[in-house]
Parts: C-alpha cells; structure tokens; sequence
C-alpha cells in the first residue's frame, strides 16, 4: 500500500482509458491509497459562534488548488426541528499546511426550498470539471433526504439545479467522476447499496437500476455503504473511498476499484476498514461511533483526507507518499 500512484487529473478522457491496458486483471494488492494516519490535534474545526455554525459542523468536502486547500463542511445552528434541532448549511475554508484552516465568515450555500428546509443543504460533495465546480448535496425537508445539485465559477456564486432524482425519493451521497467515460458522466450514489447513475450534461441524470456495490454479510460494511470523496482515476481504474456501517451501525471506511472503461463494474474491494471511531468526539458525538469521509485533497506529497467525528467536528487523516 505504501507504493506511489499515478494519477491522471489533467489528461483527456482518451487518454485515461488508454491508460489501464486490461483492468479486469490486477494481481496486485497495492491499489488502496494510505495507509492513512489520523492527526494527533484532531479535531482540526470544532463549533463557533452563535449563529450558523454553532451546533456542530461535520463531513466535510475538499479540493486543493493553487497551494492551498478548499473546504466545503456542513455546519448546524440551533434552529431546526427533531431530536438534532440543527438546520444545515455549507461554509467554506481554506488552509495552505492542510490543518489549520481560515474560515469565511458566512454560509456559501444556504437552503432556500421547500424541499431542502427545515433540515437543509447537508453533506456538501465538490468536482471541478473544466472551469466550473459542481456542488452535490443532501437536500433535508425534515422527513426525505434528496440528492440536489448546483454549479458554481467561484463557490460563491451558485446556480441551483434542483433534485438530481426527484423520481426516487429519499436518495443521497452523490459522488460525480471528474471525467467522461465512454462519452458520458458518471456519479455514485446511494446510502444503503451504492448506485450508478450516467449524464451526457452533468445536469440530467439517468440512474441504472442495479446497484454497483451491496454491503457484505458479516463485514465492517454489513449494514450500509455509502460513496465518499470524489471518485480519483488511477492506472488501475476508478478509485472510490467508502463509507460503510456494522449491524451495530459503527461507521467505518473502506475502498473500492471500478473498471475504467465499464465504472459499473466493480473489480476489487477492501477486506478491511482503514478508518474507525476510536476518539472521544468520534465515540460520543452528536451521532456516535461515526467517522465518516467526504473531503480528499493532495499538496505536495501528502494526502489529506477529511472527514466528520461523530457528526461534531471535523478531522483529518494524513498518507504521505514516498
């Protein structure tokens, strides 16, 4: 695991596909990327204030670009509904070291809709394609969690594309390929099984029935899996971090590898967690035994991954490649 890996971020589709000469076939064990080593200070963010961002801020995305890190982390208030009473929200910080973050005084996206209030915008995921910033998100009514979408030039300025899957119903953790496949994009869903779905637009999208992956009986991931941070494509196809929970419902992280030419298909998957709930914010949060991933950033050699404890803070595990 502790080999280096090439990735493709500024290469053409074409080219990607070309890449991975037959990834039906990997005898290799070295396809998972960490190992990853939580921080010693986490939590990195905790609660502030008394306003937005004053309950609890938790799963957070995350992209680095010109030397520094973007992230996009849910924050609740005090003023919704329910055993959480926590409307939600996005806000937005930067960091040039990876830990201490800056943090912009204000929501970057706020629930405005029917559908996403009183529990609002949750669990923000982010891609650049081209020059433009697509933001998946929860959309919380109070009673259905939606899969909602808006593109952004700056992060500040948002243009709303409504309910990904309004046909569905309750669907979430939309998690967008950051290139085409096959002439189209592809995006993982789903917080049971996991979902594909495909779009030629990036705007409408088509789910395929089947889902790609299921939870394992008797696994770390018997309980629910769930999509992470922007799937990475590698020389060995579509690399996904996962989210996943026991029968018990203590979250834990796993990976999965998708064929680059069929992201349908599923080629290998994790025999182990590499993430667990073993701090105190992490066992006893608002929402217990939870680490749960969103938020995957690269400077320099080093691996950034960002993820919510126990839905009260925000943490960082670190793998740095040699």
């Amino acid at each position: 695991m502790n080999k280096p890996f090439r990735f493709f971020f500024l290469f053409p589709p074409l080219l990607l596909l070309s890449a991975c000469n037959d990834p039906a076939v990997i005898d290799s064990d070295e396809w998972q990327l960490g190992p990853f080593v939580k921080y010693d200070n986490n939590p990195i963010m905790v609660p502030q204030g008394d306003t937005w961002e004053a309950k609890d801020i938790f799963n957070p995305a995350a992209f680095a670009e010109d030397d520094l890190i973007y992230m996009l982390y849910r924050a609740e208030d005090s003023t919704g509904i329910g055993i959480w009473n926590g409307t939600s929200r996005i806000g937005l910080a930067t960091s040039s070291d990876g830990f201490q973050f800056d943090r912009h005084p204000d929501p970057i996206y706020e629930p405005v809709s029917d559908w996403e209030l009183p529990g609002g915008a949750e669990d923000p995921r982010i891609v650049k394609i081209e020059d433009t910033y697509w933001l998946t998100y929860t959309a919380y009514d109070g009673e259905t969690a939606r899969q909602a979408l808006a593109s952004s030039p700056d992060l500040f300025e948002w243009e709303r594309h409504g309910l990904i899957f309004p046909q569905l119903g309750w669907t979430k953790a939309g998690a967008i390929v950051p290139v085409q496949i096959n002439g189209k994009y592809w995006m993982y869903f789903g917080d049971t099984n996991i979902w594909i779905a495909h779009s030629e637009d990036l705007i409408r999208w088509t789910p395929i029935e089947e889902p790609v992956m299921r939870p394992r009986p008797g696994m770390f991931d018997s309980g629910l899996i769930e999509p992470g941070p922007t799937p990475l494509i590698t020389d060995q196809g579509i690399l996904m971090l996962y989210n996943s929970a026991d029968d018990d419902l203590v979250y834990r992280t796993g990976q999965a590898l998708f064929d680059i030419n069929d992201p349908t298909r599923l080629l290998k998957r994790s025999d182990h967690f590499f993430l667990e709930p073993d701090l105190e914010m992490e066992v006893d949060g608002q929402i217990p035994n939870v680490v749960f991933i969103e938020g995957l950033a690269k400077l320099g050699d080093t691996w950034f991954l960002y993820y919510g404890m126990g839905d009260s803070g925000i943490g960082v595990a670190t793998y740095r490649e040699e």
